[in-house]
């Protein structure tokens, strides 16, 4: 008789398998199976999905009773039964199995391998069953590159380049030509974020779904979403500490320190996990200092067909707001002053707090059927210093500043989602199918605008301190207010019409409310309730199990709005940005070990708002504004063979406005936008070769140069960052310990990442060393 042990976490029966069997190799042999099998299944999958295990039970062959056995007799057999038992070990438990699988998935993530989590594409097929593209940075390259923000961890993805983060306090991603601060586009676990920085140890892998995402995602810009994925509680017991040094220059250092401990909770499939980590450093620039803690429990239970999952997280910040540097008009080059000078403050920094609670289940109905629903809820108060430039004299160095500040900002999200996904037959082709609805309100609200004169002061001979934070307050000003609300329905069907081919077509109906203003008292400027249905369509050709063709029609919407006066109140007579893009490629996934997508597209926006003054003098508001962006993208990550691993892209986007009332924005490039964009990190693993495990990687990225302004008045330069890494694994006594020395901008590169004007023109961080010891146990 064969018992199969349950995959969905249930109980393994207590049945025996023959004697001499041990349990450490019961566990080998599931590991080797795992690693041989074909799986496109991700490590938060595998949790709650543990391999088959196949246990022998003992071979009973009944004899019948005689009544010449003796009591005596009984009793000896009785004795030998008893002690064949003792010597056969038990089945292998839930934690053991999850062990195993972890153990046959780590040599994946040394691939650099992984597929997208199901949240990204409200769904778990494989991107080779799809018709959009979507790019992932895995978990180890994160560990091994160690980004320090989200802009960190997209430099191994195409096409993306960094906008307006608002003086660093604010994740702000371009992709595909379009994105900003504050758009909507960044999420966790499919569930949308407003905290000004997504980025932490919580978050094990980064994904961006590229393009118009409206039909999963709602009101959105067309460049695509930008998904972080959180680690989850695993169920066997392990933990790790790591204490790392870091150093910008001999004066410039920091600390940063983690815990993640993870594991059951009983033997019934609860499991838990904790990570908390804290960080100090100087700023690499003349002043300034980061400090952070985030602490962030979750729970799961993984049922036989049920898995629930609750995370929270909670973060305190402060870092410096710096707006970086200025860009002579007349010689179109940087301000000729050291790149470490600020223009502005040491009180000039953002501090505050930001929570996310998240709840989710996914129950299986069936192998075809499964149900998901997830409630996200986000908020971030916090405060800033913002002394900024008014002008400079490049000659004399003289600069006129304004003391700003914004006091009690407040920001939420509420977020639910619940879609059913399967398949059914129809005739002789397969559906698969994602139906749902979802539902958001967010606030966008600052209290209280500083707007306050300073004195001037010289660049080049700086005296700083004779000045304070801004005191006064604004009325005209404050209360900055934006609300949304959104409630959908969506529909999405692959239909197979053969093994081989198959078409998607899909269709959301949206239903949308936002108001937006400012002042003390408040004025309304953006007062919109509209409904839009949006649809999508789709192609897939399989050429082999492995390379497969796509072809897409997406849309995306976002509602014209603005907080500021401008004469009239936007309302539903004034039409929202419509992005529209067609798309083909490649996508592969060669002998589950390398995995790519060949991406060219078109994508148009229409409708972007513009204003321009009449001859009255009056502001006027216009959408007849049109962008347009094309391009090619190259997306590489896996195993080239047992020992090199890399991570590789390559984006052409040529973005710029083809539709303007302002003449002067007509044919001009989208700002911070790069024609040419690429990455390579490659790392060797040296395997069994010395008495650790040693790995060492590097590679560098390029960006081109960008328009600094909406006009191109100005282009940043292109520029080449490269970085280098090295971890060595090896074990004090029982416990594994790994070393880890990264470089980040090795050679001490100026570069500038984006710019909102000439003066306000963000610098890239100077080399950074750090040391890291990894204790696991």
């Amino acid at each position: 008789m064969k018992v199969r042990a349950p995959v969905d976490g249930q109980r393994v029966s207590g049945h025996r398998h023959r004697a001499g069997k041990s349990r450490a190799g019961l566990l080998l042999g599931a590991a080797v199976l795992l690693v041989e099998s074909p799986s496109n299944t991700t490590t938060a999958q595998a949790q709650s999905a543990l391999p088959p295990v196949t246990v022998e039970a003992p071979v009973q062959r009944p004899k019948p009773a005689r009544v010449s056995d003796s009591p005596q007799r009984r009793t000896q057999a009785a004795a030998r039964q008893r002690s064949r038992n003792a010597a056969t070990p038990a089945a292998p438990t839930i934690s053991e199995r999850a062990a195993a699988a972890a153990a046959a998935q780590q040599a994946a993530k040394l691939g650099y391998r992984a597929m997208p989590s199901s949240t990204t594409l409200r769904s778990g097929a494989s991107p080779l069953d799809t018709s959009q593209a979507v790019n992932v940075v895995p978990e180890q390259v994160l560990k091994d590159q160690l980004p320090r923000n989200i802009d960190d961890a997209l430099i191994n993805v195409s096409g993306i380049t960094q906008t307006n983060t608002l003086a660093g306090s604010q994740d702000a991603v371009i992709r595909r030509g379009f994105g900003d601060n504050r758009d909507g586009s960044i999420m966790r676990n499919g569930m949308p974020l407003v905290q000004g920085r997504s980025f932490n140890p919580a978050v094990e892998s980064v994904e961006v779904l590229k393009g118009p995402a409206s039909l999963l995602y709602g009101i959105m810009d067309p460049g695509g979403i930008v998904n972080t994925i959180s680690k989850r509680p695993e169920l066997y017991q392990h933990g790790s500490v790591t204490l790392l040094g870091s150093a910008f220059s001999a004066s410039k250092t920091g600390a940063d320190g983690l815990l993640d401990v993870t594991g059951p909770i009983g033997d019934q499939g609860l499991a838990y996990r904790f990570i908390g980590y804290g960080v100090s450093e100087d700023y690499w620039r003349n002043f300034g200092r980061h400090r952070e803690m985030l602490v962030a429990p979750s729970l799961a239970w993984y049922g036989q067909d049920t898995t629930v999952q609750l995370n929270y997280e909670h973060r305190e910040f402060i870092y410096p707001f710096d707006r970086g540097t200025a860009f002579n008009p007349v010689t179109k080059a940087p301000l000729v002053v050291p790149s470490t000078r600020r223009l502005d403050e040491p009180f000039n920094n953002t501090w505050g707090t930001s929570d996310l609670m998240q709840a989710s289940i996914e129950h299986r109905f069936n192998q075809d059927w499964k149900l998901y629903a997830g409630y996200s809820y986000n908020t971030e108060t916090f405060s800033a210093n913002q002394l900024r430039i008014s002008s400079l004299n490049f000659t004399t160095g003289v600069e006129t500043r304004s003391n700003d500040g914004t006091q009690g900002s407040l920001s939420n999200a509420s977020y639910g989602t619940s879609y059913i996904s399967g398949g059914f037959w129809l005739g002789n082709m397969r559906n698969e199918v994602v139906f749902g609805g979802d539902g958001q309100y967010r606030t966008i609200y600052r209290d209280n605008l500083i707007r306050q004169a300073t004195p001037a002061i010289n660049v080049y001979n700086p005296v700083y301190g004779l000045v304070g934070p801004g005191t006064t307050v604004s009325n005209s000003d404050s209360a900055q207010t934006d609300k949304l609300g959104q409630w959908s329905l969506f529909l999405q069907d692959t239909l197979h019409l053969t093994e081989r081919f198959a078409l998607v077509g899909g269709v959301r109906y949206m239903d949308y409310d936002q108001i937006a203003g400012r002042g003390k008292p408040f004025v309304t400027n953006t007062n919109v309730s509209q409904d839009k249905v949006l649809p999508l369509g789709g192609a897939i050709l399989k050429l082999t199990e492995e390379v497969s063709l796509y072809a897409s029609y997406t849309e995306s919407l976002k509602p014209n709005s603005t907080i500021a006066p401008i004469g009239i109140v936007i309302d539903s007579n004034v039409a929202p940005e419509e992005g529209v893009s067609y798309e083909t490629g490649v996508k592969f996934d060669l002998n589950k070990r390398i995995s790519g997508t060949l991406a060219i597209y078109d994508l148009d926006k229409k409708n972007v708002q513009t204003t321009k003054t009449n001859s009255a003098g009056v502001v006027e508001l216009h959408t007849v504004g049109r962008a347009r962006s094309r391009g090619v993208e190259l997306d590489v990550t896996g195993r080239l063979s047992d020992s090199w691993a890399l991570i590789g892209s390559y984006g052409y986007t040529d973005a710029r406005v083809t539709a303007s009332e302002d003449r002067s924005l007509y044919g001009m490039k989208l700002q911070n936008v790069a024609l040419n964009t690429a990455s390579l990190y490659l790392v060797y693993d040296f395997g069994t070769a010395l008495p650790g495990q040693l790995r060492l990687g590097g590679g560098a990225r390029y960006v081109g140069d960008r328009p600094g302004d909406a006009i191109n008045s100005f282009f940043l330069p292109s520029y080449v960052v490269a970085d280098i890494f090295a971890t060595y694994e090896t074990k004090y006594q029982a416990a594994p310990v790994i070393y880890q020395l990264n470089v980040k901008n090795l050679f001490d590169t100026v570069y500038y990442p984006s710019a909102v004007n000439n003066l306000n023109v963000a610098i890239g961080d100077a080399r950074r060393v750090s040391l890291s010891a990894t204790v696991k146990f």
